[in-house]
C-alpha cells in the first residue's frame, strides 16, 4: 500500500535539497535548511523538501546538516554545545533557523524528507512528528537512527508511521541481492523509498536490477543530488521516481513543463 506521503502529489517527485537558494537569496546571504530556503522552494512549486536535523544544547531538534558550525561560521563548536537562542541569532541574517516543529507548522503544504543525523534526535522527534506522519519521510545513512525515530513515533500512539527511506546498509544489501537476482525478502519491509547517488566513486549504485527490485517491492527510488536538466530527464526516463536537487526551480521547469 502506498504511504500517504506519496499520494496526491506529482510524479516524478522533486525534492528540494535543503530547500532552494535562488540567485537573489545567495546575494543576500541565505543559507541552506533555513526558513527562507524552504519558502523559496515552495514558491518555485516544489512539493517536497529534503532536510537534516541536529540537536542543540537545549535538546531542541533543529534543521541543520553539519554536526558543527565550521563550514557555515568558521566556528569549531558542535551544534550540541550551542543553545538554541544563540543559533537563532546566528541564523537571523541568513534565512532564519527552524526547529523541526517550527518547519512543520510554518509550511503546512510542504512534505518533509528528514535526515536524522544523530541518534540523539530520535526520541524528541517522536512527539514532534506524531501528528504529521502523513507528510514526513524519515531517513538516515544509519538504519539504526531511522528505526529508532520510527519507534519513537510509534510510542506516542500515532495511528500511522512516517514514511521511511532505507539507510546505507539497506541500500548495499539490495544492491548485492539484485545483482545476483535474489529476492530482497523482508529487507524492504516498511521501506517506502530508497534514496541513492547514481554512483559512489567508481561503483555504479543505480542499476536496472536494483530499480526493478525496488519497484517489485513497492518501493520508490530517488536519486541525489541531480542539478543538470539533461540528467534529470535521463534518470526519469530510466524509471527513477524522484530527483533530489539543489535546483528545485530548474527541476520544476524541466519535469513539470508539458
Amino acid at each position: 500500500m502506498t504511504h500517504p506521503y506519496f499520494t496526491k502529489t506529482e510524479h516524478p517527485r522533486i525534492l528540494a535539497h535543503r530547500g532552494l537558494i535562488t540567485a537573489e537569496g545567495r546575494e543576500s546571504g541565505v543559507w541552506e535548511n533555513t526558513a527562507a530556503a524552504f519558502a523559496a522552494a515552495h514558491a518555485a512549486g516544489v512539493e517536497y523538501v529534503e532536510t537534516d536535523c541536529q540537536v542543540t544544547a537545549d535538546g531542541d531538534v533543529v534543521l541543520l546538516h553539519d554536526p558543527d558550525l565550521r563550514r557555515l561560521l568558521d566556528d569549531p563548536r558542535a551544534v550540541r554545545e550551542v543553545r538554541t537562542r544563540e543559533l537563532s541569532t546566528l541564523f537571523a541574517e541568513h534565512g532564519g533557523l527552524l526547529t523541526v516543529a517550527e518547519a512543520l507548522s510554518s509550511f503546512p503544504e510542504l512534505r518533509f524528507n528528514i535526515d536524522v543525523k544523530t541518534r540523539a534526535a530520535a526520541a524528541p522527534l517522536g512527539p514532534i512528528l506524531s501528528a504529521h506522519t502523513h507528510r514526513v519521510l524519515v531517513t538516515s545513512f544509519s538504519d539504526a537512527n531511522r528505526r529508532a525515530t520510527v519507534e519513537a513515533v510509534r510510542q506516542t500512539g500515532a495511528a500511522l508511521r512516517p514514511a521511511t527511506s532505507g539507510g546505507s546498509r539497506t541500500i548495499a544489501a539490495l544492491r548485492l541481492l539484485s545483482a545476483v537476482r535474489l529476492s530482497p525478502g523482508a529487507l524492504l519491509r516498511e521501506i517506502d523509498a530508497l534514496q541513492i547517488p547514481e554512483r559512489r566513486g567508481a561503483v555504479k549504485v543505480l542499476t536496472p536490477a536494483l530499480l526493478r527490485a525496488a519497484h517489485r517491492a513497492g518501493t520508490e527510488l530517488h536519486v541525489w543530488t541531480v542539478n543538470d536538466a539533461e540528467d534529470m530527464r535521463r534518470l526519469v526516463a530510466l524509471g527513477v521516481d524522484g530527483i533530489v536537487t539543489d535546483r528545485g526551480d530548474l527541476a520544476v521547469a524541466t519535469l513539470r513543463t508539458p
